[in-house]
């Protein structure tokens, strides 16, 4: 395993960094690609707000020096169970075919916009997702196809992008298994005891929910192989 920091570099990328493991891993593949990285998250009314603690534990341990938490309260029209408490957060697994009721509407496309805002001010090359279209293939906005829309958007609607050299959108997970993730976190050396992928809001993960039961299983079977 390697362990990684980040370090002052000529050249810097934007990572969303909700907390979860996913997006830890594309926090230090920021690093290990060699930018500076400039972290940003939301507090955007997840029931889980427990995974922004995570997200400044994980910036920390990666020495990402810059941080930035963004209210953006999706909640207000709900939509979703991880904003909305009338609705539960699902247990049985999810449906092939089926978009989950955990997706949040419009979440990904609002979160790019202000990193992309982000990025134009800062100066940065590169925008890192942690979008994986593998275990939630439901979610319309974890697509690639979907990121090469919104890089086309890019192109378009910034000053930069005007000026030929928009902030490109990396997602290096996007069509990763969830086992190839935990692998790359070990060799990049994620500090994985500090991430949070519980959907619900306790102090522990609940163990239950779709996304503690994919990770908890994807653990597992990477330490076994």
């Amino acid at each position: 395993m390697t362990s990684i920091t980040s370090s002052p570099n000529s050249k810097k990328a934007v990572i969303l960094l909700s907390g979860g493991l996913d997006s830890a891993t594309a926090a230090a593949q920021v690093i290990a690609d060699g930018y500076e990285a400039i972290a940003l998250s939301f507090r955007y009314g997840q029931r889980h707000e427990r995974e922004l603690l995570a997200a400044r534990q994980v910036a920390a341990a990666l020495q990402i020096k810059e941080h930035f938490v963004v209210d953006v309260n999706l909640a207000q029209w709900g939509g979703s169970a991880l904003t909305d408490d009338n609705l539960a957060v699902p247990t049985e697994g999810v449906q092939t075919g089926e978009i989950p009721i955990t997706y949040v509407p419009g979440r990904n496309t609002v979160f790019i916009a202000i990193a992309l805002s982000l990025a134009e001010a800062k100066g940065a090359e590169a925008i890192y997702l942690g979008i994986n279209a593998v275990d939630y293939s439901g979610y319309p906005d974890c697509r690639p196809d979907y990121l090469a829309a919104f890089q086309k958007l890019a192109a378009l609607s910034s000053k930069v992008g005007v000026e030929g050299h928009a902030p490109q959108l990396i997602a290096p997970l996007v069509m990763d298994s969830k086992v190839d993730i935990v692998r790359r976190a070990r060799r990049l050396g994620v500090p994985i005891e500090l991430t949070w992928s519980c959907y619900q809001g306790g102090e522990t993960p609940c163990g239950v929910c779709d996304s503690c039961r994919i990770r908890d299983r994807a653990i597992l079977e990477a330490s076994n192989n």
